[in-house]
């Protein structure tokens, strides 16, 4: 052995099992910073493509200046941050409990004359070890997967990810895997070499740093048996490991909530609304389309659904509580079926009673904004009918910002709006087509609705495939992280037995039995899992607040945030069951082998 450094390779070997859950820790760190800047980079140079199209060139400015080149960017260096930190917590408590299964061997290589400053760079060096398998595993994966993207949006979203490159390499993608993959590593070591530097040669003899501590006072078995009282002992005594792990639980819980605000967020930008039409018929002269046309395209080829509105602007109108309201008051009739999405899409403000406004009625619903003066309830006098609001919308859809501007829009349905006007011609004409839908089948349709009519095909507008793809990519995210949370969870227990193995072997030989071990197992995992469930939930619902403030509430002013109930009980059960699934195997090692081999371990 020409150098103590040559220890490092065989120490690998040797602890290989061990090191199983930090080496998967880098790699999916490397992985998933790696796919994220290869897709934006692939983004990127889609939107190049898109930029040379339209304008014959491109300049930096013109890409750096584009929506979606400035989102890509920003996006990616966000969750660059945040995969950093998890990789950080993740790694340092795999290596922290590394480390407390070695104090021994570290206090014998102090005796030796080991120094701190070696023993600190042996620990470092060990965890730049593992990046030379981990870092190329999750840069390839990346890659792989990068590809794998890329052809299910070119080939099965299509539509405006048609430029999107294939089987492209990604130089920025690369370099950020590797910088994460050292940068993770060496900051996640620092706390472990430095404990490592900590093991005098006294205690390598104990082969635990922990037994070495003064017991000032026994632990409480006032409110728990002392199996459970023990467990949550171990949890808590350590405080560093402590932080770690329920730093690491918290983060996984943040991560997980962060992550839900973006599928707000891309439903804000890109609504899916039960309504929206394929096409469209529309006349230059108010409710001049005559409500015949209807019929006859409902029974043609192709066609899904067929509904129509009618629509008044500009009529005085007055509250019961003698408010008068502005004079650009709206009314529009909506047919059964777009009533019917209302509710299918959810955009009624609690409290919202649509079934009232079917039919011939005297109830109608209005478009809400926090400005807006209307309340469920309220009696509006229009001309000589008296309307009572049934429902408010959540915002006002007929604004593409959502905000009313103090305009007060009345929908009601087709029936009561020919009463309230005689109209009963419609201003617009809307037609949702079947999914085999031939151009044959739209030329007919053109040609029923004539010449005098306006007729515009927007399926090429569609974002339903450009929704899904977004929503598919955070939602494979979130399955990353609840991956990495799951076999954080069970790995960091299961090393945490395997540091007080000595511990276990000695209540075994004083009359603990197997049961007993479980529920001490058990104990000291459900507290590392409601230490990060109180400071992951704390925090998380905090930025989730925020992060909905700043991408949503600030631009779509009819958004308000709320508790995310889903997400929490979602992310909150699967840190339950992986707390309850870590005390599997560590319980089952410690049955399996006697009581002189745990107490003989290292």
């Amino acid at each position: 052995m020409k150098s103590y450094l040559s220890l490092i390779p065989i120490s690998a070997k040797v602890h290989r099992r061990q090191n199983r859950m930090t080496l998967l820790c880098i790699i999916f760190a490397v992985f998933l910073v790696t796919a994220v800047f290869s897709m934006a980079d692939m983004g990127v140079r889609m939107e190049q493509t898109r930029l040379m199209k339209k304008h014959g060139g491109l300049s930096l400015q013109d890409l750096s200046g584009s929506a979606m080149g400035q989102t890509i960017y920003l996006a990616a260096a966000v969750l660059f941050v945040l995969i950093l930190i998890a990789g950080v917590l993740m790694i340092s408590s795999s290596i922290n409990s590394n480390v407390a299964q070695r104090t021994k061997f570290f206090g014998m290589m102090r005796c030796i004359g080991m120094s701190k400053r070696q023993i600190i760079r042996f620990v470092r060096l060990e965890a730049l070890n593992w990046c030379k398998t981990a870092v190329p595993a999750g840069l390839i994966l990346g890659t792989v997967s990068t590809w794998g993207l890329c052809a299910a949006l070119r080939f099965i979203v299509g539509e405006e990810f048609s430029d999107i490159p294939l089987f492209g390499i990604s130089i920025i993608g690369i370099i950020s895997g590797i910088i994460v993959g050292i940068v993770t590593v060496l900051l996640a070591a620092r706390s472990p070499a430095k404990r490592a530097a900590k093991v005098s040669p006294v205690t390598a003899v104990s082969g635990n740093s922990e037994s070495t501590k003064n017991i000032h006072r026994a632990v409480n078995t006032r409110f728990f048996k002392i199996e459970t009282a023990l467990g949550i002992h171990h949890a808590v005594s350590a405080k560093k490991n402590l932080i770690l792990m329920t730093g690491s639980f918290a983060l996984s819980i943040i991560l997980f909530l962060s992550f839900s605000v973006l599928i707000d967020f891309v439903g804000c930008l890109m609504p899916q609304l039960s309504s929206t039409p394929d096409l469209q018929i529309s006349s230059s002269s108010s409710n001049s389309i005559d409500e015949k046309l209807l019929d006859r395209i409902s029974g043609m080829e192709g066609v899904k659904h067929v509904y129509g509105r009618r629509s008044i602007f500009d009529i005085p109108a007055e509250l019961d509580r003698e408010t008068k309201l502005s004079d650009k008051t709206d009314i529009i009739s909506y047919d059964n079926f777009d009533l019917d999405c209302l509710t299918k899409d959810d955009v009624l403000k609690k409290g919202s009673d649509i079934s009232k406004v079917y039919g011939d009625s005297h109830y109608v619903l209005a478009t809400w904004d926090k400005k807006s003066p209307l309340k469920i309830g309220d009696k509006i006098q229009v001309g000589a009918s008296k309307l009572e609001i049934a429902g408010l919308l959540k915002y006002d859809p007929f604004n593409s910002g959502g905000s009313t501007n103090k305009k007060i829009t009345l929908i009601t349905s087709g029936k009561t709006f020919q009463r309230l006007t005689g109209v009963s011609d419609y201003s617009l004409v809307m037609i949702q087509t079947t999914k085999d839908a031939t151009d044959d089948n739209i030329k007919a349709i053109r040609n029923i609705a004539g010449s005098k009519y306006k007729f515009s095909d927007q399926r090429s507008q569609s974002t339903s495939g450009t929704y899904t793809a977004f929503v598919l990519c955070i939602y494979a995210f979130l399955a990353i992280i609840t991956l990495v949370t799951v076999l954080n969870i069970v790995n960091s227990i299961s090393m945490s037995v395997s540091a007080r193995i000595k511990q276990y072997g000695a209540m075994r030989a004083v009359g603990m039995d197997e049961r007993q071990l479980t529920k001490m197992i058990a104990a000291e995992s459900f507290t590392y899992a409601l230490s990060g469930c109180i400071a992951g939930c704390a925090f998380g619902l905090l930025l989730s607040k925020t992060m909905y403030d700043m991408l949503i509430t600030s631009h779509f002013g009819y958004a308000v945030w709320s508790l995310p109930v889903k997400s929490l009980i979602l992310i909150l059960l699967l840190v339950s069951f992986s707390a309850a699934a870590a005390v599997y195997g560590p319980a089952k090692r410690i049955r399996n082998i006697s009581v002189t081999e745990t107490i003989n371990e290292l």
